[in-house]
């Protein structure tokens, strides 16, 4: 796994978070449900690989 990809997920989640807190201080509470659930939806596209791979690894070990 990279390392470049934790960083990008914590900047994504800093910004989703400051992005949030700014919307919900403005009174759009919805708009700051729709940032948090399209940072979940960027973090999880990124991170389907890896879990792919995971997935392959351990069934590869318990066809041995």
């Amino acid at each position: 796994m990279e390392v470049s990809i934790i960083f990008k997920i914590g900047a994504v989640g800093i910004l989703v978070s400051v992005l949030s807190q700014v919307l919900k201080h403005s009174g759009r509470d919805e708009q700051a449900f729709l940032t948090s659930l399209a940072g979940l939806i960027i973090v999880l596209f990124w991170i389907i690989p890896y879990i792919n791979e995971l997935f392959d690894s351990v069934r590869q070990l318990f066809s041995l």
